[in-house]
C-alpha cells in the first residue's frame, strides 16, 4: 500500500479477490438467488467483503452452504467458522476476508443486512481514528 492506495499486485488483495470470486461463483453455480456483495474495506476490519444470498428453502440453503464449505476446503481455504447449519434458516460462513450469509427469503427480509451495511453513519457518529 502506497500513499493510501491499494496496491493491486499485493498478494493479500489477490487472495481476497480470489476468495470473493470462489464464494460468488459457488453461490451462482448452486442457483442461490439475489446475490449481493458489499465492500467492507472502508467500514470494518472484520472482513473485506460481505456476500448475501437467498435460498429457496431450508434444504436449498443447507445444500448451498455445504457446497461452499466443500469448495473452500478443496481450495485449501478452510472456513474460519460456520453457524446455522442445523436449522438452515440462515447460514453464516466466515472464510476470513469474505463472510457469506445464506438466508431463506423471510429471514433475509427480517434482518435486512444490506441496509445495515450500506447506510453511511453521520460524521458525528463516526469513530475518530
Amino acid at each position: 500500500m502506497e500513499d493510501g492506495k491499494i496496491n493491486e499486485t499485493d498478494p493479500a488483495v489477490d487472495s481476497s479477490a480470489g476468495l470473493l470470486e470462489l464464494v460468488t461463483s459457488s453461490l451462482e453455480d448452486d442457483k442461490a438467488i439475489d446475490i449481493v456483495t458489499i465492500d467492507l474495506r472502508n467500514k470494518t476490519i472484520l472482513a473485506d467483503h460481505l456476500v448475501i444470498a437467498t435460498g429457496r428453502s431450508q434444504r436449498h440453503v443447507g445444500a448451498v452452504a455445504e457446497h461452499l464449505i466443500e469448495r473452500l476446503k478443496e481450495s485449501e481455504r478452510r472456513p474460519v467458522g460456520v453457524e446455522g447449519m442445523p436449522r438452515c434458516d440462515w447460514v453464516l460462513i466466515d472464510a476470513g476476508d469474505v463472510i457469506a450469509h445464506i438466508f431463506r427469503r423471510e429471514v433475509r427480509e427480517f434482518y435486512n443486512l444490506e441496509k445495515m451495511w450500506s447506510v453511511e453513519m453521520p460524521p458525528s457518529e463516526q469513530a475518530v481514528g
